[in-house]
């Protein structure tokens, strides 16, 4: 009997393999153009749009992004604030409600959501459009090789490894949303991370009460150090411990995050600093509600989307990136000039602090399939088409109307470098509520990618214990 199972298991391997090793390659005469006069190294078109960037309307031509000779001489050590090297550029345009309808056809519909819901305050300052994404020669050689060996499974990715998987969208429409889904959730965010920060939940009247934590990740994916076969299905380790208010203090939660989660599903521990005990957190994915986030930000909203796909239909909504009007270079949004009370206005943050450019983004929308539950029914991503970054989420109830917000405000830390955001923030136009994640204006310092990467064994759930008390 034993023998038998694992022959049907054996072959039930083997023709799944078969079926991923098809759908996944793209011809190497393909992949050689990654990293050429037409092609950026991550997959992106280097021509812009032909149009001068002056009138807000322009996309450039991708030179090289950020670069280590773009960084402002103010920059002196790994995890300061960032001096904003566009400070001096002027707002080209500016979008209200009023005049929105001028640029419709370059607004995600949760922005004109936001436009429409809080008319007196929300805008759009727009600026230069800035081709600023970066990354490490490792990361863009990783990403050329990954265009020739990475597979896609039903609900993973494997033979991925350093940099985007899929750099070159290719298979059925159905396969190329995915895959654009895939570029970002496996997409270059350093190697070993670690910050303190703030999450805060604002109420309709602009109150709030910060929630602070040290975050630690080691994205073993991006390890320059290992190699493909290492991954043990497992893009990163993610810890974090409360350090205020008092009352939360020395709480701390441990991730063990899996790149295919139907095989293994994502693995989290909590440490109850008043029971001093370690538990393993269920059903931390899908719509589950995060608590620090009052309800406003489900499992797998956090970085935009994470975890498994299988729960919608995915559809590329063009076929080829569009252009639209997305958060970038947000360096002012970690500014440490600016405080939190300043910049958390009732309704959304402050738009005088947020900076808008016209991008190349490709348009991805899930729809929930037949039988499965979810609180989202449709989600519509914008993924910038440089970075593989999604930049704004559109997120529809059961009956169809829009819900839901999300926005990620992209900057390049240019010391590593890597497109990453300064803010998370997670909208819910209903309630006229919000939820901010990743302050660190009125911290010391913001992410550090400097420090040594820890052992595997740091990551374990005995550590929580070890370092929440």
């Amino acid at each position: 009997m034993l023998k038998k199972i694992s022959v049907v298991g054996t072959a039930v391997t083997l023709a799944l393999a078969i079926s991923a090793a098809v759908q996944a390659k793209v011809p190497a005469s393909e992949a050689a153009k990654l990293g050429t006069s037409t092609t950026t190294p991550l997959g992106a078109q280097v021509a812009g749009n032909g149009k001068d960037v002056a009138t807000g309307l322009g996309i450039p031509a991708w030179t090289g992004g950020m670069t280590r000779n773009d960084i402002p001489k103010t920059y002196t050590q790994a995890g300061q604030h960032h001096p904003d090297p566009f400070a001096d550029d002027k707002i080209l345009i500016t979008i209200t409600n009023q005049n929105q309808g001028q640029y419709a056809d370059k607004l995600p519909e949760g922005v004109k959501g936001l436009l429409r819901t809080y008319p007196d305050t929300f805008k759009l300052n727009v600026y230069q459009s800035r081709r600023t994404t970066s990354a490490p020669d490792f990361v863009y050689r990783e990403t050329k090789a990954n265009a020739t060996r990475a597979v896609m499974t039903d609900a993973g990715v494997e033979q991925s490894f350093g940099g985007n998987p899929f750099p070159i969208l290719h298979g059925s429409n159905s396969e190329k949303a995915k895959q654009a889904i895939w570029n970002h959730v496996l997409r270059w965010r350093g190697v070993y991370v670690v910050r303190r920060a703030s999450e805060v939940a604002v109420q309709r009247t602009g109150a709030y009460s910060l929630v602070t934590s040290q975050q630690e990740v080691y994205f073993k994916m991006h390890d320059p150090k290992l190699k493909a076969e290492d991954m043990d299905n497992l893009i990163f380790y993610y810890l974090s411990f409360v350090k205020a208010p008092a009352r939360l203090a020395g709480g701390a939660v441990l991730v063990h995050e899996s790149i295919d989660q139907k095989i293994q599903p994502r693995q989290a521990w909590g440490y109850n600093a008043g029971q001093r005990r370690v538990r393993l957190a269920p059903n931390l994915a899908y719509d589950t509600p995060i608590a620090a986030a009052d309800g406003l930000r489900t499992a797998d909203d956090t970085d935009m989307f994470n975890g498994a796909p299988d729960r919608y239909n995915w559809k590329l909504v063009h076929e080829k990136p569009v252009e639209m009007f997305i958060p970038y270079n947000n360096y002012e949004l970690d500014s440490p000039k600016i405080k939190y009370s300043d910049m958390l206005i009732p309704g959304h943050v402050k738009s005088d602090y947020q900076r808008w450019e016209l991008h190349r983004v490709w348009v991805v929308e899930a729809t929930l399939k037949e039988g499965e539950r979810h609180i989202y029914e449709r989600r519509v991503f914008y993924i910038d088409e440089d970075s593989w970054q999604i930049a704004v989420v559109d997120q529809y109830d059961r009956r169809g109307d829009l819900w839901r917000v999300s926005i990620a405000y992209i900057k390049n830390y240019y010391e590593v470098p890597t497109q990453w955001t300064a803010l998370d923030v997670f909208h819910d136009l209903r309630a006229r509520r919000y939820h901010a994640q990743y302050l660190d204006n009125e911290e010391p310092t913001i992410l550090d990618f400097s420090l040594p990467t820890p052992d595997e064994r740091y990551f374990h759930p005995a550590a929580l214990r070890r370092r929440g008390t």
